[in-house]
């Protein structure tokens, strides 16, 4: 690895949050000027990229409920998307042919549509990057712009697999034993227990079985890696694998961006073609967010969701690459759409950034659109008679559940983004909702009793603490706010922001133990 590579990716990344841009748009551009300075793509970066894309759509897998894709607001949404999308922009790159771009000189119809194909397609590791900075993988309107994304690398794969000159194996078939061998994979991943182990059972997981296994039979390795991860995603220990992956798969993307950008030297034409290209990026969003609209979800969510998906993807990159091995487009192309694909990441950054601002301009024209029949997980959130509410039912939400309930004996109700323990804990009998409080749309449609009297802010980040107490502050509500905090510092911040009682998780758990050891002395 090029020591000029780690420090540019350093510079970069930090220049691009000096600008208050992800850090990838950073390595992007860091790619780019080591291309100028004649520097090229190593095989040990090529490697890491590629190792990095393989092990973001493993993590993905794990955190992917598969039924999920099978709803009609996922697969409808991305299926009628890329075919209106591919209609559009091949119609644009048309009509700057005929004005005359020596770029488009001779492009043909098929060149065109898969010009079209490759800019259908938003970008997944941008979306989980500015989801997981916002804490908001786990909301509604992040589900679902996950759901087509993944939907869209299923389309980008089979496009992979079928034109790649070499079908898939007759062997292909046996990868469906991968289904009943997945309680096996589960209870490995159980018996392993977290650190290091962990670790490098998902490295294995998805290099040596998903990965290796596909690639074996014709199909692409990394669709592998996202289907070990669905296989994997039931198990209670698939969240803690992704979280532990998390560091080791975004040092190796910092190399798949930094290859981007070492794909070849811009030029003006080349330059050009790519911001014409970006008139395409609104028209993108305003689509996925009509789509929604259409597939009964409320105004806030169609907008967040469609604006996440306001962007080029990185698979763009990959079927140009495909297609220009093949003759079909030319290597310059590959300049213009790793341009595009830059260009839309830093257009797309600050518009994610201010998504709230741009609901609030124009939310109100928006709910017009809404239908009646809205779907069940975006309609009003009611809670009953509950006089406590816990926002957050992870353990200690849950704990403080069941002293409220059982010792107290006041009704409670429950909150939780995670749809798969909301419907654990109603199995186990708790009154829980599915709503996510760092939503500000979430407390417009929760239909607060004036009754409550007690609010508990049980959620495992800050900032969703604080993002709550502001809405309830804006609210005026007067019940007791009591909140916990992972770290002694942020207490001071809740208490101004309005909560009446703060405690620290692990404070109080020490005190705890020495006055309960204290009060029963051993023999």
């Amino acid at each position: 690895m090029e020591p000029a590579f780690i420090l540019a990716a350093f510079i970069g990344g930090f220049a691009a949050l000096a600008l208050r841009l992800p850090p990838l748009v950073g390595f992007l551009a860091a790619g780019f000027v080591l291309n100028v300075l004649g520097y090229r793509a190593t095989p040990e970066l090529e490697a890491f990229a590629d190792v990095g894309v393989v092990l973001l759509l493993f993590t993905i897998g794990l955190k992917l409920d598969a039924r999920s894709l099978l709803r009609r607001e996922v697969w409808g949404t991305a299926t009628a998307h890329m075919a209106v999308s591919v209609l559009l922009a091949s119609v644009l790159i048309g009509v700057l042919r005929f004005a005359g771009l020596a770029l488009l000189e001779g492009t043909g119809w098929r060149t065109l549509l898969l010009l079209g194909f490759a800019l259908s397609f938003s970008s997944t590791v941008f979306a989980v990057k500015v989801l997981a900075a916002r804490s908001e993988s786990g909301s509604l309107y992040g589900r679902l712009a996950i759901g087509v994304l993944i939907t869209q690398d299923v389309f980008a794969v089979v496009f992979l697999s079928t034109t790649s000159g070499s079908p898939p194996s007759p062997w292909a078939l046996l990868l469906v034993l991968l289904v009943p061998a997945a309680p096996l994979l589960r209870a490995a991943l159980d018996r392993v227990g977290r650190g290091d182990m962990q670790v490098l059972f998902g490295v294995v997981a998805a290099l040596g079985i998903g990965y290796t296994l596909f690639d074996l039979v014709g199909i692409k390795g990394d669709l592998g890696a996202l289907v070990l991860g669905l296989l994997l995603a039931p198990s209670v220990h698939a969240a803690p694998l992704a979280k532990s992956l998390l560091s080791v798969k975004d040092l190796l993307l910092v190399g798949f961006f930094l290859s981007i950008g070492l794909t070849g030297p811009p030029d003006a034409g080349a330059l050009a073609v790519a911001l014409l290209l970006l008139l395409l990026v609104p028209v993108k969003g305003a689509l996925f967010t009509a789509l929604f609209l259409w597939a009964r979800l409320r105004a806030r969510t169609s907008l967040l969701a469609g604006l996440t998906l306001s962007n080029y993807s990185e698979f763009g990159l990959i079927v140009g690459a495909l297609a220009a091995s093949q003759g079909w487009l030319s290597d310059r192309w590959l300049v213009v759409l790793a341009l595009a694909v830059a260009l839309s990441f830093a257009v797309s950054a600050p518009l994610n950034a201010a998504g709230e601002s741009v609901y609030r301009a124009i939310g109100p024209w928006l709910v017009r659109r809404e239908r009646a029949d809205l779907l069940p997980s975006d309609r009003p959130i009611e809670i009953g008679d509950a006089r406590a509410v816990v926002l957050g039912m992870g353990r200690v939400g849950c704990g403080a559940y069941d002293r409220l309930v059982g010792v107290h004996g006041i009704p409670a109700a429950g909150v939780e983004h995670d749809p798969a323990t909301v419907a654990r804990l109603r199995e186990e009998g708790y009154r829980v909702v599915e709503g996510d409080a760092t939503d500000s749309d979430f407390w417009a449609r929760l239909s607060l009793d004036p009754e409550v009297e007690l609010i508990i802010l049980a959620m495992p980040h800050q900032r969703g603490n604080l993002a709550a107490l502001d809405q309830l502050s804006e609210d005026g509500v007067s019940a007791t706010i009591a909140g916990v905090v992972n770290h002694e510092d942020e207490i001071a911040e809740l208490r101004r922001r309005g909560a009446h009682e703060v405690y620290h998780l692990y404070g109080e758990a020490g005190r705890a133990l020495a006055d309960d050891a204290v009060a029963h002395p051993g023999p």
